[in-house]
């Protein structure tokens, strides 16, 4: 945040049968068809400029499938300061539209499927995608204070950006999906704080409250990092022990570190990247308690700063459809550890 495998592809949808009246009606109407190209070739000309030719519905369907899953960063003495939304990087407040390559689900959301049979059935995960494609329009909204228990900040951040645009919130959003649908074929049932179905925010105290009402097994925050060139790597926040005002994490502070231990020890296995040379002393963790989506949460939660968007061959893995969806591997399989534990 700077709120700071295969490629992916998604399972197709079921080919409708064509009954038997169909296949009379095509046997009649491929001789006349045939007839009409033939006509149109012979009165068309080769200068490329005759209408386009439409694809068959089938294909058009098949085509409009996106590689969909699912949906913050100041820095100081050279580290980044990642909120749920509660950061503010150098440049962090853009509002460029990304440059990730064509494997983006971002702004596609697949249809919802019941919860399949698997190890997770029966567990609740929240996944909170850091930030809105949308934040950078509602300044005033986001920059309104809330409490976080040990003090007041910002409802939101707009999050980071790599230097050619790509957007923090755009990122967050791919991965979060895809982390989804992963989880879902396990059969857990997944909650977002947001999916890009909402013009702005949520502010942080209502991302954490989500978790909370949700009565989830585990939440995370995804999110990428907007520290400074030559910083690199992922680490994972974890909540500090915090008792005052509405903040009391002192349920949660045990096992909010086993799951940031388990996802990133995941993750390092399913990107190879290394933890973060900036913060967390090589260890790839790091104890936060100025987070109000920490705070407030009664939950299990953790967020994960993927990579750091300033960084040039950090920017290239997060834009990376590829190397996203083994981002939402690791966390996947960090998650599932925790609760199948």
């Amino acid at each position: 945040m700077s709120y700071v495998g295969p490629e992916f592809d998604p399972s197709q949808p079921p080919k409708r049968r064509i009954g038997r009246p169909l296949t009379v009606a095509v046997a009649v109407l491929v001789p006349t068809c045939l007839a009409g190209w033939l006509v149109h070739q012979a009165t068309s000309g080769s200068d490329g400029n005759e209408p386009a030719r439409s694809l068959p519905a089938s294909s058009s369907a098949s085509a409009g499938q996106g590689a969909s899953s699912g949906s913050t960063s100041s820095s100081s003495s050279g580290t980044s300061e990642p909120g749920d939304g509660e950061e503010k990087g150098k440049d962090g407040k853009s509002g460029k539209v990304g440059t990730g390559d064509d494997n983006d689900s971002a702004t596609k959301t697949p249809p919802r499927r019941p919860a399949a049979d698997g190890p997770l059935k029966g567990k609740v995960v929240v996944v909170d995608p850091g930030h809105n494609p949308g934040n950078f329009r509602h300044t005033a909204e986001i920059n309104r204070q809330v409490d976080i228990g040990t003090n007041r900040k910002e409802c939101d951040t707009t999050g980071t950006s790599t230097n050619d645009g790509y957007t923090e919130a755009k990122f967050t959003l791919d991965v979060s999906r895809r982390l989804r649908v992963l989880l879902e074929k396990q059969g857990a049932t997944v909650k977002f704080t947001q999916d890009g179905d909402r013009p702005w925010g949520p502010c942080v105290d209502e991302r954490a409250r989500i978790g909370n009402k949700a009565k989830a097994d585990a939440v995370v925050s995804i999110h990428a990092d907007g520290s400074g060139a030559g910083n690199r790597g992922y680490h994972v926040i974890l909540p500090a022990k915090v008792k005052s005002g509405a903040a009391d994490t002192s349920a949660i502070v045990a096992p909010s570190a086993e799951l940031g231990e388990r996802i990133a020890g995941a993750f390092v296995g399913a990107t190879g990247s290394a933890p973060s040379n900036y913060v967390g002393g090589g260890t790839g963790l790091d104890v936060r308690k100025d987070l109000g989506g920490l705070n407030l949460s009664t939950v299990p939660k953790v967020f994960i700063e993927c990579g750091n968007m300033r960084d040039a061959k950090d920017a290239a893995l997060l834009k990376s459809g590829a190397w996203r969806q083994k981002a939402a591997q690791g966390i996947s399989e960090g998650i599932a550890g925790f609760l199948r534990k």
